[in-house]
C-alpha cells in the first residue's frame, strides 16, 4: 500500500491523510476538553476515551466527518459552513453516544438538564459549539495541518501510520471489552470466560474511574 516515487506521503484526501487527521483529532480533543474542565472547575481531570494514551476517539472520528464532508465547502460564506457543522456535529454526538451505549452499556455525556436537548444525547448548545469548531477547523485548522502532514517523508510515513492504525485498533477494542466488563460488574454478573477474568485482574473498577470520571452506567439499551 505504499505510495509512488515522487508523490506526497499523503496528498488530497486519502486514507493516510485522514487517519493523521483522526490521531490529531483524537489527541486535540482531550487537550480541549482538559482546558475546558480546568478553567470551569479549576482541576484537570481525565478526558480519554481509550485506556492507553490521552487520545479520544469520538473527536477523532468527528475530526474526519468534518474534514469529509465540509472540504467542498471551504469556500462558503462562513453561515454555511457554520450550519452545516452544527448539524455534522449534533448528530454525530448523538450517534456516538448511541453507539457506546449499545456496546458497553456506559454514557459518557448527559444533557437530558440542558433545554433544547435530544434524547439527553445531544443539544442546541452543543450543535452551536461544534458549529464553531467545524468553521474553524475547515477554515483555520485542517489547511495547516494537511500542509504539515504532507511533509511526513514517505517511507516514515506509510510506516508509522500502519504501526499507529494496530495500536488504535487494539487500544479502541481493549478499552471497549474492560468497560463493557465494567459494567458486567456493577450489575453482578460473574466473569464466564478466561478473557473475562483477566480484564477483570487488568482493568479493576478503580481504575477505569480514574480513566473515565464521567462515564455513567446507564445499561444496554
Amino acid at each position: 500500500m505504499g505510495k509512488k516515487s515522487g508523490k506526497s506521503f499523503a496528498s488530497g484526501i486519502d486514507f493516510y491523510k485522514l487517519f493523521w487527521v483522526f490521531m490529531i483529532g483524537c489527541f486535540l480533543g482531550v487537550v480541549v476538553e482538559t482546558l475546558f474542565c480546568l478553567v470551569n472547575s479549576g482541576y484537570i481531570q481525565s478526558r480519554q476515551g481509550v485506556i492507553y494514551g490521552p487520545f479520544n476517539p469520538v473527536y477523532g472520528f468527528g475530526a474526519v466527518v468534518l474534514t469529509l464532508v465540509l472540504h467542498p465547502f471551504t469556500k462558503k460564506p462562513w453561515y454555511v459552513v457554520f450550519l452545516l457543522s452544527m448539524v455534522l456535529g449534533g448528530g454525530f454526538e448523538f450517534l456516538s453516544s448511541l453507539i457506546q451505549q449499545y456496546v458497553t452499556g456506559t454514557v459518557s455525556w448527559q444533557y437530558s438538564q440542558l433545554p433544547f436537548n435530544f434524547g439527553g444525547r445531544t443539544s442546541l448548545r452543543y450543535s452551536f459549539y461544534w458549529g464553531f469548531l467545524g468553521l474553524l477547523w475547515v477554515k483555520e485548522i485542517y489547511p495547516v495541518l494537511s500542509k504539515y502532514i504532507e511533509k511526513i517523508p514517505q517511507k516514515i510515513g506509510v510506516v508509522l501510520t500502519w504501526m499507529l492504525v494496530v495500536f488504535m485498533v487494539l487500544n479502541m477494542s481493549i478499552s471497549a471489552l474492560a468497560v463493557n466488563r465494567w459494567n458486567q460488574r456493577i450489575n453482578n454478573i460473574p466473569a464466564t470466560s478466561t478473557i473475562g477474568e483477566v480484564l477483570d485482574r487488568a482493568y479493576p473498577d478503580i481504575f477505569l474511574q480514574q480513566v473515565y470520571p464521567n462515564m455513567v452506567h446507564v445499561g444496554h439499551p
